[in-house]
């Protein structure tokens, strides 16, 4: 029998729409354990490669005959294998289509709202790392956030909809991927916008983002304000765009806040992150729409697999934004940390210009979850 393959895009229709998925992921049981494909109603099974050599008669008992099974490796060589093993058994079954790095690179756009005047707002959600980027869209221009290195879709998405990107923003230095947001503005022309008190060993030109920057997209005024708040770096800064979304950045998540360490600087930034969640961001509406750069539980994306949530829900129901006690802040978001995301330092040498590794090894120093939250 022939196996079939299933893409990413595919994939992540199936999480969005919260579809019953059997996988089979024969990684290295380390690996399965700190990052696999989640969806709401996955189930799985990790049996390492190595194990299954000699066959898989031995798991055929442990795999559904009624459910639609997807074999998932490292690059895709391995899952094919074992999905034919598994087709000559009888069963219908998939690989996934480039494996875990073709799941980790791709990206999801979704509509998310419309401005007040003529245009559109899209978030393009990476599923696999957890990584979320935008499009504003008004009158043929187009202003695009946060950017992941792989910049052909948003370049294509917008030649799709009759848009010039003009504007490129970054919210921070990224630690846990590589900005795509200098690429972008390097191929269309744009003017490339970056926090100067993240961009002090930066070796590239740039325009420098600072409090009061207002920036019009098309020729209907669209305002992005940007609004400094420091804390998961020095120079992050959030931005409301239209009156209506609040780019929050690395700074708040929808069920979590931002971790001040990636710079070696934690006990340096608390105070700024309590002052930008607790203060700052106080004095905004609470009808603002959260639309954060990333997400780190497959819980929080919506039903249209959109990522967002009004300010005044999310300090009703987020932990970190109902701290009262300042010490039991200051240990929650310096102790109760997770593992620093995967060769972080290189990465915030590559978003400087100091290093410029080639596409593979980008790929392999981006590989894992997203870790730039405190829960």
């Amino acid at each position: 029998m022939t196996v079939n393959a299933m893409t990413s895009k595919e994939v992540t229709r199936k999480v969005f729409s919260k579809e019953e998925l059997f996988i089979l992921d024969v990684r290295n049981e380390s690996d399965f354990q700190d990052w696999k494909i989640e969806g709401e109603n996955f189930k799985y099974l990790n049996i390492p490669y190595f194990e299954l050599l000699d066959g898989v008669e031995g798991i055929m008992d442990k795999i559904p005959s009624d459910k639609e099974v997807l074999v998932v490796c490292a690059k895709e060589g391995s899952s094919i294998m074992v999905a034919e093993m598994l087709a000559d058994e009888g069963l219908t079954v998939s690989y996934l289509k480039g494996g875990m790095k073709a799941w980790s690179e791709h990206l999801e756009p979704v509509k998310v709202g419309d401005l007040k005047e003529a245009g559109e707002f899209y978030q393009f959600v990476r599923i696999g790392k957890g990584c979320l980027s935008y499009m504003v869209v008004s009158n043929g221009e187009a202003a695009i956030i946060d950017a992941t290195r792989m910049t052909d879709i948003y370049l294509e998405f917008a030649d799709s909809i009759g848009a010039k990107i003009t504007h490129v923003f970054d919210t921070h230095l990224h630690a846990d991927h590589i900005s795509g947001g200098r690429n972008i503005a390097e191929k269309t022309g744009a003017t490339y916008w970056l926090p100067p008190k993240d961009a002090t060993e930066v070796t590239f030109a740039y325009q420098p983002l600072e409090d009061g920057n207002l920036v019009e997209i098309g020729n209907v005024e669209i305002n992005i304000h940007a609004l400094y708040s420091p804390g998961h770096t020095i120079g992050s800064t959030s931005f409301i765009v239209d009156e209506k979304f609040l780019l929050s950045g690395d700074i708040l998540f929808i069920d979590s806040i931002g971790r001040p360490d990636l710079a070696g600087l934690a006990q340096d930034w608390v105070e700024d992150l309590r002052e930008s969640l607790y203060k700052r961001y106080r004095e905004l509406s609470e009808e603002l729409l959260v639309l954060p750069a990333h997400f780190m539980i497959i819980e929080e994306l919506n039903e249209d697999g959109s990522v967002s949530e009004k300010l005044g829900t999310l300090y009703a129901k987020n932990h970190g934004l109902n701290i009262k006690d300042e010490n039991e802040f200051r240990k929650l978001v310096t102790e109760n940390l997770p593992p620093q995301p995967n060769a972080y330092q290189e990465i915030r040498e590559t978003n400087m210009g100091k290093i410029n590794p080639d596409e593979e090894k980008q790929r392999e120093m981006e590989i894992g979850p997203n870790r730039c939250a405190v829960r």
